[in-house]
């Protein structure tokens, strides 16, 4: 049924790579997770053969499709009908190229809003809450973490990582330092709900079952932050595993409370992504333009994107990219660093020389926090939340951050050690 052939190998060496690089960042090479290892790997490998291999969940594939294309079709209404004509309504002038109304502010931003209020309902109405305390036992029991880690990895699918820090507050300071840095590594190789539900609305034109794919992408990405953050900062013998109570998790006082505050933190959530992408989009062209005083170099002119293309192409031929689209996919993986993750999904979208099977690997690959502006992001949130620990979470940021960047990588790696035709391809 399914054929393995030398580019699934080629993936295989992204995986060894990945925790090669993490291994020699250790805190303790001499302490490597290896059952860690075997079952994070057996973990990924199980969820995707299952998602994507058996018949019941292929339904269960076209319904997150179909689900999105409900969500962004519903959220559309209620953008027509506050901004007209600008947020997609009946234009009053002939549209010339009906391509150039997506905008983004009107397209994508306004979805992460109404997910971030249908995820505070769903979690009030305790639906959200037994979800993560499903896989927090999965977690558990395949994996031998503590309570507390286990909580945290689980929201972490699901939430920010701020936000994650928020539901466990009162077990902040009993985490060991492995434990902390885990929950760093977590919230930057995953994606929050409200934001992968965006992801998927920009790439469902381009990618067949674009929904299943981010989702299943944030959830994956969560066993392999735990073991290249247990790689990186391995556990101290007979400490951590502190317990967590799910019962003492964040409550709402009604569905409507729960609808505020949603629509409340999904504007802040929005505001934040838009700022971010107008003054990074803004830096990286005042540093082209810098550099587009420098001579050309190999028929177009010296860029930030060229630049992070060539350094990042090794990685992405490693994870399964062929070499005459590593360039490409290396510039996504630069893009995703710098310029956040909804940059490189947008390019992803609109670049022409990937493969199908290439955009598939990306897909995974660049599905993480794990970016230059979220360090800020965790420095501060964990500053307020854990004072006491603040120059702990100031020395571990940019490891955290490797390792969130790694994560997606070898989710990536690990996608494309499978066959095509378990992709449809």
């Amino acid at each position: 049924m399914f054929g393995f052939g030398w580019e699934n190998a080629q993936s295989l060496i992204g995986v060894a790579l990945v925790m090669l690089v993490c291994w020699a960042w250790s805190e303790a090479r001499e302490r490597f997770p290896w059952r860690l290892a075997i079952g994070s790997i057996l973990v990924q490998l199980a969820l995707v053969l299952v998602l994507f291999g058996l018949p019941a969940a292929r339904a269960v594939v076209q319904l997150l499709n179909r689900g999105v294309d409900g969500l962004a079709s519903a959220t559309q209404q209620g953008v027509q009908f506050v901004f007209g004509f600008l947020g997609g309504g009946a234009q009053p002038y002939p549209v010339a190229n009906p391509g150039a109304l997506f905008v983004f502010a009107f397209d994508v931003l306004p979805l992460i809003i109404v997910i971030s209020a249908l995820s505070a309902l769903l979690w009030h109405w305790q639906i959200l809450k037994w979800i993560v305390r499903g896989f927090g036992l999965v977690f558990q029991k395949t994996l031998g973490m503590g309570g507390a880690s286990a909580l945290s990895a689980a929201v972490n699918i699901f939430l920010g990582n701020v936000e994650c820090a928020l539901i466990i507050k009162g077990y902040l300071e009993k985490l060991t330092r492995s434990e902390l840095f885990l929950m760093m590594v977590l919230g930057l190789a995953t994606v929050a709900g409200s934001t992968m539900i965006a992801y998927a609305t920009i790439l469902r034109m381009t990618i067949p079952d674009a929904a299943a794919h981010v989702i299943t992408a944030s959830i994956l990405s969560a066993p392999a932050g735990i073991l290249l953050a247990r790689i990186m900062v391995p556990e101290e013998p007979g400490k951590g595993g502190e317990d967590a109570e799910y019962d003492s998790l964040l409550k709402y006082d009604s569905a409507i409370d729960a609808i505020g505050v949603g629509i409340s933190d999904g504007l802040a959530i929005a505001l934040n992504i838009g700022a971010t992408l107008i003054v990074f989009v803004s830096l990286v062209a005042i540093a082209n333009g810098l550099l587009s005083v420098l001579p050309p170099l190999g028929g177009g002119p010296v860029s930030v994107q060229r630049i992070l293309g060539v350094l990042f192409a090794p990685l992405a031929w490693t994870i399964g990219i062929p070499w005459k689209e590593a360039a490409a996919a290396g510039n996504l993986l630069g893009v995703k660093l710098v310029l956040t993750e909804i940059v490189a999904f947008i390019d992803l979208a609109k670049t022409p020389e990937l493969s199908e099977r290439s955009r598939i690997i990306m897909t995974y690959a660049i599905c993480g926090f794990a970016n230059i502006g979220s360090v800020g992001i965790v420095v501060s949130g964990f500053g307020v939340l854990m004072p006491s620990r603040r120059k702990e979470v100031i020395g571990l940021v940019w490891k955290a951050l490797l390792a969130g960047f790694l994560a997606t990588c070898m989710t990536g790696a690990l996608v494309g050690a499978l066959p095509r035709s378990l992709f449809g391809l």
